[in-house]
């Protein structure tokens, strides 16, 4: 599935750069890990600067919590394939917040064990991890937003899209974006870097995540072709004339249908 990603793809612009020629790599016949070490190197040359190293997934040991390990060995077990992919790309590009959201892992494992049920923090860590979006947008978008006023959010405001960064982070949501598809959403984050740089983007998240913010849910909710001038059909106002897509607000209360 390498070779299906898609470069051009208007959501991959920040990631391209960094991401297309370990792509290469891969597809030339290069193990995914050692295909990611390549372009750590590059980004660090000098030994140790890189925060980990990518080894094959059968080096986890049996047993041993995939978070607690990384933590523990500064090595990242890593499979073949798109979802790793991503994920090696996001320890890259955005190496201090992915080192925050382990820390974050561990000390939640330290407190409450290894559960089948992960509870509020580790849940909010998880879907940050996997399905996160990060905006920078004037406060009238993303009220609108997190209202889940589309109408007004690509209608009314849509000049506003313009005066707005969107990255996606989340290396599940990017894995799932190599096949396109409508009701694909993301986990909105809202950010306030000082520049759109990827490396003020990632200083600023890592000052600013916690466990508890993340359990209190801050999120909004965005179908990713949504966007203007991602997806040649949301040029159409009635695109958005979706409601198993673009779905209205629950009501205060109301619990979200099984």
């Amino acid at each position: 599935m390498i070779a299906a990603i898609d470069w051009r793809a208007p959501w991959l612009a920040p990631w391209r750069v960094l991401g297309e020629p370990v792509a290469q790599q891969v597809l030339t016949g290069m193990v995914q890990p050692e295909a990611l070490n390549t372009a750590a190197r590059q980004r660090w040359p000098a030994p140790n600067q890189a925060l980990v190293h990518f080894v094959p997934q059968s080096d986890l040991p049996p047993g041993m919590a995939y978070e607690q390990y990384i933590f523990d060995s500064e090595l990242c077990p890593t499979r073949e394939g798109l979802h790793d992919f991503f994920n090696g790309l996001a320890w890259l590009a955005f190496p201090a917040t992915k080192r925050c959201l382990n820390h974050l892992h561990v000390a939640q494992i330290a407190r409450s064990g290894i559960a089948p049920v992960r509870g509020p923090a580790r849940d909010a860590l998880t879907v940050f991890d996997e399905n996160a979006a990060l905006l920078r947008a004037p406060d009238a978008l993303w009220n609108a937003l997190a209202a889940k006023d589309w109408q007004r959010v690509f209608g009314e405001l849509r000049p506003l899209w313009q005066q707005a960064s969107l990255v996606l982070f989340g290396h599940a949501l990017l894995e799932k974006l190599v096949e396109p598809r409508k009701s694909i959403t993301a986990h909105v984050y809202r950010v306030f870097p000082a520049t759109d740089a990827i490396a003020d983007l990632d200083a600023w998240l890592a000052a600013d995540l916690s466990a508890e913010k993340l359990a209190g849910k801050p999120f909004a909710h965005l179908p990713v072709l949504g966007v203007p001038h991602w997806w040649p059909g949301n040029e159409a106002p009635d695109f958005y004339d979706d409601p198993g897509v673009f779905r209205a607000a629950r009501a205060p209360g109301v619990a979200a249908p099984k």
